[in-house]
């Protein structure tokens, strides 16, 4: 295989995971990003002499794939930071799990958790019961707000609780999201022990966390790096796939697509073979991600690293002082499809300063600075029944990675590092058997 390398296009953090796995078992890799920067959609942005994360992302414990790879590659277990479940709501809400063994954790948290009536309490239990029961599998077609007809869950529940998890989670609306999506993640999350529940945080910046040191392993395994280079298509010819825009015109016997799947389309559709494939990929319904970033000064601080907002356009917000960033610097993230959307970016700005005075209960400093950064295909819609497609396409050894791929997770870090993983054992074991 070393004669005729595997190509990789993309270097987010699918094809990075590839890359790494492959480079690991001394498979030599050349990744292709059109980009200068590294990581795809979880990546740093500089702007007006500022570097900030083109959307803020948020770890599990139970998103061990990642982390297991971030200490392949070198990182340092303190550029994650580590908190305890947490779903605090200035004036509403405040539920924390504790360290201790499942179920514990959770019952515990609710105990002592202020803003819920023993009627919410229970609501919730008797959620994470009726999916324990069934093993974590629901109907196929259930989406997340008949589930929680079903569970009988409280207006207060719903609102403070599992509609601010499922969007952040899934990026998708209750009434549309997928429950049995949303059951694998509460799964290996609430359901799991303290440690699977807790919340890791990047205390770096999104390229800095993983691409960064991801290049640098491949650099010392003579891999390769190829940034800046737009690969238009992808042909067969002689048992060789060749790359459009590659300056070496090299052949390659295996290529692996991690680019978002609204450019792996056009790639799979360029080889002429892989139409109904591209067709499929082209039409998964998509869901976007605002984070609106302000710097509000040395004197604003948030109660907690990250807390939950309930009167919108905002869900959430962090405070990147906490976590190593600069201080007074607030990142509020809004989910999915909205009325937000059409705002302007001022007008949006204005509308979540002023969502954080309401919720906060004080007045906050004129921004020194501010940005809206939106992603308008962050990541597919979970919905039931959505079929994804798999790592295979109709040509021999050429594969698939991405977060959209078929995974019992949403569009996460965790799922496409997962699926580069996966995405490298297809390739090594198509080169075992063809002798490659």
């Amino acid at each position: 295989m070393n004669a005729h390398p595997v190509a990789i296009i993309g270097a987010g953090y699918a094809g990075l995971a590839c890359a790494v796995e492959l480079a690991r078992r001394g498979i030599q890799v050349t990744v292709f990003e059109r980009s200068h920067t590294l990581g795809g959609r979880a990546r740093v942005v500089a702007k007006d002499g500022h570097r900030f994360d083109n959307g803020q992302h948020i770890l599990l414990g139970a998103y061990t794939e990642l982390t297991r790879l971030l200490r392949t590659t070198g990182v340092s277990p303190k550029t994650l930071e580590h908190l305890p479940l947490l779903l605090h709501v200035p004036g509403a809400l405040h539920l924390q799990a504790v360290r201790l063994p499942a179920p514990l954790h959770l019952a515990v948290g609710l105990l002592r958790a202020h803003g819920l009536s023993w009627a919410d309490r229970l609501a919730v239990i008797r959620l994470m019961r009726w999916l324990k029961k069934r093993a974590w599998r629901v109907e196929p077609t259930l989406n997340v707000s008949t589930l929680l007809q079903l569970t009988r869950q409280t207006s207060a529940t719903t609102r403070l609780i599992w509609a601010p998890l499922c969007v952040a989670a899934l990026n998708t609306p209750v009434a549309e999201a997928s429950a049995q999506i949303f059951a694998n993640v509460l799964r290996d999350s609430l359901g799991a022990d303290a440690t699977a529940s807790e919340l890791l945080i990047p205390r770096i910046d999104l390229s800095e966390l993983f691409p960064v040191p991801a290049a640098r392993f491949l650099a010392v395994r003579r891999g390769k790096l190829r940034t800046g280079t737009a690969v238009e298509g992808i042909r067969r010819e002689g048992g060789l796939f060749y790359l459009t825009g590659d300056p070496a015109s090299t052949g390659y016997r295996q290529v692996v697509i991690a680019t978002a799947p609204h450019h792996a389309g056009a790639l799979l559709a360029s080889t002429g073979h892989c139409v109904r494939l591209a067709a499929q990929i082209d039409t998964l319904p998509a869901e976007p991600i605002v984070t609106v970033y302000l710097a509000l000064g040395d004197t604003v601080h948030l109660p907690h690293a990250m807390i939950g907002l309930s009167r919108g356009p905002a869900q959430w917000a962090f405070d990147r002082g906490r976590l190593g960033g600069r201080v007074g610097l607030l990142a509020c993230v809004i989910s999915a499809r909205g009325a937000h959307e059409q705002l302007s970016r001022e007008e949006l700005i204005l509308a979540v300063h002023k969502q954080l005075e309401d919720e906060l209960g004080r007045r906050l400093p004129t921004p020194q600075w501010s940005q809206a950064i939106t992603e308008k295909r962050a990541t597919f819609a979970c919905r039931p029944g959505l079929t994804r497609p798999g790592h295979r396409t109709p040509l021999a050894g050429l594969w698939l990675a991405g977060d959209y791929l078929e995974s019992p997770y949403p569009a996460t870090l965790e799922s496409a590092v997962r699926s580069g993983v996966d995405a490298a054992a297809h390739v090594l074991r198509h080169a075992q058997q063809n002798g490659d």
